[in-house]
């Protein structure tokens, strides 16, 4: 792993062991026991560009995007964009984010949401669960051996999906061969934090078709997101371009028509 990603998987650890401490092992299951997961993968495959809006209060690259963060009322924006599905970084020190922020988020959306960290620990993938989230993110670059396969199938016991997130061909196919259902491709290196908007199109090959691509990060403009689409994409995830929008429901709206 790069040194930021190395990082940023020993923040995402150490925040872990933090809230598992505080919580039990009983009220966990409760709490996963409550919520029954809702379809996320279904919502990526549609006769338009499917759009995974995601709510992050700073990212390590650009800094502070809101000063007024309210996941609620992200979310509820969101749906009424016509958002398919909802992303929230749970993140603290590199994004701002909390497992709070998906209860509250689940409060005000009935679309699926997608638990967004650096998940290593299949605690995690339960707790998401337990604060109402439907799928969560696993990224190959931050996993060794067997483990994203391991998750995989913690995350199919617990019943919900995951979204596996590659950045080179090689990543592809790890995904592939473990068996991901979904699969990101993340324009952004982790390693240096740029962006290359033709990855999509030059992984798209690996990915089977039965399997749904979900184009990430970098998507600035309607344009680019076209660009995606005509490249194979079934979805896009789009965070910055909608924290930073005068009207987030509008701007939703144009890209949700693709």
């Amino acid at each position: 792993m790069s040194d930021i990603l190395t990082r940023l998987v020993a923040e995402a650890r150490l925040d872990m062991e933090r809230r598992r401490a505080l919580t039990t092992p009983d009220a966990l299951e409760r709490a996963i026991h409550d919520y029954t997961p809702k379809d996320f993968i279904g919502s990526l495959r549609g006769p338009h560009l499917a759009v995974i809006a995601e709510m992050k209060q700073r990212t390590p690259s650009m800094g502070v995007l809101s000063d007024d963060y309210r996941p609620l009322d992200l979310a509820r924006a969101y749906t009424e964009g016509g958002a398919s599905a909802i992303s929230v970084l749970t993140h603290m020190a590199g994004f701002g984010g909390r497992t709070e922020h998906v209860v509250a988020a689940r409060l005000a959306t009935d679309r699926p949401i997608l638990r967004k960290d650096f998940i290593t620990d299949p605690y995690e993938i339960g707790e998401a669960r337990g604060a109402g989230a439907d799928a969560v993110l696993l990224i190959v670059a931050a996993l060794e051996g067997g483990e994203l396969a391991r998750l995989l199938a913690v995350a199919r016991s617990r019943g919900m999906a995951a979204l596996v997130e590659v950045h080179d061909e090689s990543e592809a196919r790890v995904a592939v061969e473990a068996g991901a259902q979904a699969v990101g491709v993340n324009h952004r290196d982790l390693r240096t934090f740029e962006v290359d908007l033709g990855l999509t199109e030059r992984l798209r090959p690996l990915i089977p078709n039965e399997v749904a691509l979900v184009a990430e990060s970098g998507i600035h403009s309607v344009a680019d997101a076209r660009r995606l689409r005509e490249a194979g994409a079934d979805a896009i995830l789009v965070g910055e371009m909608l924290m930073r929008a005068v009207d987030v429901a509008a701007c939703l709206r144009e890209l949700a028509s693709l």
